[in-house]
Parts: structure tokens; sequence; C-alpha cells
């Protein structure tokens, strides 16, 4: 199929947070599939794909002459300053769009945050437990779904390993930022207890460090250097977004271990890739991992519960059978290509065409 022209957008895709995270990676995931039946631009910071951006005056332009034929321009939010910017658009500068929220959110929300989602033309969440936190119920619940043909089985984990270059002979990885709320903490003292009694495995942390954060990630070093394990874990730091899938096919077991998420991407990441995962109870992940099939779960911000489902994983686990379970799971269940058509649906029923 052709991809349309961003001549007269249809849907705009905000992007008004400079790093990288678990948005930016949805917003890549999904656009593909979608931008083949739908006109769409991106405005603000770049996003690592080939959807046209445009400038604020462009916006302004492109969505003040809206086609006469249908009720206005799709503007999807995914954070409060994209929640602003549309309301600014719409009420100050007379754009005609119709304004779109996510929101993925498993905890109280701020007023702001209410009263900013209030105003939206649509609100739409991620699972009926982030739906509860909101004030005004949304018209759709839209599961995050993964691309994959990008994360895929490796046809051979252990070669994929050693093509990495790391030591050891089986890798057990953590990706996204290192700070306390991602469990970077957790994940290096349970491995500090679990790794002595595992010869031949790696732990791999696989995320930035920002500025804010380097004393704590020197902290976990530390720790790490006193327990005499500096061999057996490798910092990669943050590695580019096209390389993130052949990361996960490396490993042999995954481990998300953050305190709270939205939904959480990265479990479903590994899965795809054929990885069975250790979870903690954050966002989705006790919904999509069932116990003992894909993997298994943890307590959040709980060092003993995380160790010991990583013992258990590593000591009973078949890994091989439940990375096959895992990776059926989310073709069953999340992929991109699902969440993408709901939201195309939406954005339809939002433009007034029809479904």
């Amino acid at each position: 199929m052709t991809e349309t022209s961003p001549a007269e957008p249809e849907v705009i895709i905000p992007n008004l947070n400079r790093r990288f995270s678990g948005i930016t990676s949805t917003i890549l995931q999904v656009v593909p599939h979608q931008r083949r039946v739908l006109r769409m631009a991106t405005v603000g910071y770049p996003l690592a794909c080939d959807l046209p951006r445009l400038g604020w005056s462009e916006l302004i332009r492109a969505t003040r002459r809206a086609p006469s034929n249908r009720a206005s321009v799709v503007f999807h939010a995914r954070r409060n300053i994209e929640m602003l910017a549309g309301l600014v658009l719409k009420r100050l500068l007379g754009c005609r769009l119709h304004l779109v929220f996510t929101s993925t959110a498993q905890r109280r929300l701020s007023a702001w945050t209410h009263f900013l989602s209030g105003q939206m033309d649509t609100l739409v969440s991620t699972s009926p437990r982030a739906a509860s936190f909101m004030r005004r119920p949304p018209e759709a619940i839209i599961p995050h779904g993964v691309n994959v043909a990008a994360y895929q089985p490796a046809p051979d984990r252990r070669q994929a390993w050693r093509e990495g270059g790391l030591p050891g002979e089986r890798g057990i990885g953590i990706f996204g930022r290192v700070r306390p709320q991602k469990g970077s903490r957790d994940f290096v003292e349970a491995l500090c207890e679990v790794l002595p009694h595992h010869p031949g495995w790696t732990a791999v942390i696989i995320g930035q460090i920002t500025p804010n954060h380097q004393a704590f990630a020197r902290e976990l070093k530390h720790h790490i250097r006193a327990c005499g394990l500096e061999e057996r874990f490798c910092w990669l730091g943050q590695v580019p977004f096209e390389e993130i899938p052949r990361w996960f096919r490396r490993m042999s077991l995954v481990v998300c271990a953050s305190h709270n998420e939205g939904f959480g991407l990265t479990c479903l990441e590994a899965m795809a890739s054929g990885v069975p995962v250790v979870a903690t109870r954050a966002g989705a992940w006790d919904v999509i991992v069932r116990e003992g099939v894909e993997g298994y779960l943890a307590e959040p911000a709980n060092r003993a519960s995380l160790a010991a489902a990583i013992a258990r994983a590593l000591r009973e686990g078949n890994l091989e059978a439940m990375g096959l379970a895992a990776r059926q799971r989310v073709l069953a269940e999340y992929t991109s290509e699902k969440e993408a058509a709901a939201l195309v649906a939406l954005y339809r029923r939002c433009l007034g065409a029809a479904v």
C-alpha cells in the first residue's frame, strides 16, 4: 500500500520530550502502520523515523485550513506538556484540532493532569487499571503492542550472545534508564546474591545514566566491586534504538524491575524476542506475564522477592520453552499492528469518517 502525503495532515503526533522514553518507543512502533492509511506528521523534537516533521507555524497554517469535509485534525497527546500545547493551539490560536490524550499512569494523578485531560475531546487508556485512576472514564482502552518483526527470536541464541562480544555463556539483562524507580539497585543487589551460584551467566545493564544519576550508578558499581563480581556485570550505557532488538535477542533472561510503570513495553519487547522474563507487579506486567509460563513475578521495590524470582527462573525454569510461550503470547495479544489498527479506528471516529 502506498503511503499517503502529509500535505494536509489528518493526524498530528507531538513529541515534546527530548529524551527517549517508553512513550517514544510506542510512537515509533505504531506510526509505521498508521501512516500507510492516514496522512500524519509530527511536531516538536525529531523522531527516529521518517514521519514528516512540521514547524509550529506550519502546523498552525495546516490546521487552520483543515478541509471542511471533516471535523478537524487529530492531535494525539501522550504527555501533559502535549495536552497543554494542544489546548493553546485550539483555544488561543484557533486551530481546528480534535484533542486526544492517552493515559498510562497507574498512580494517583495530579490535579493539573486531571484538569488538562478534562479539556480533551477524547481520552484513551492502555489498561483497566490505568483507567481507574482517571477522573473521567476513557472512551477507549487500547493496550500497547510491539513490533514483532523487529523484536523476534534469534535463530541461535548462544551464537547471538557470542556475537555480542561479552564474557560468559548467557546473559541476563535489564533495559531502561539507570535510576532507582526502574529497579536498578534491586537488579544489581539481587544479581550479586544470585550470580555466584550460577557460573556462566553475565548481568547486562543497558540504558542511559543521566547526569543526576551518575552518583547512584557509582554506588551500584561500588557494591558490585565489594562483592567481587566486576567481571560478571557489563554496563553498555545507552544504545541506539535500532540496536535494542539485537540486544534483546542475545539475552536468555530479561528482568523488568520497575517500582511503578504506566504500561511497560520492555517486558513485551523481551517476550516478542522469545526471551522469558522476571517482572515486578508493576504496570501491566502481572496481566501480561503468567507465572511459570512466560516468566516469574516479583513484588516491586523488594530485592529479596526479585532475587528469589530470578533464582527460581535460573534453577527451575525451562527457559527455552518459556521463551516460545512468551513469543506466542505477544503474537496473540500485544502486537503493534493491533494497537495501530485500534488507534486508526479511533482517529477515524474522531474525524467523522466511516470506519
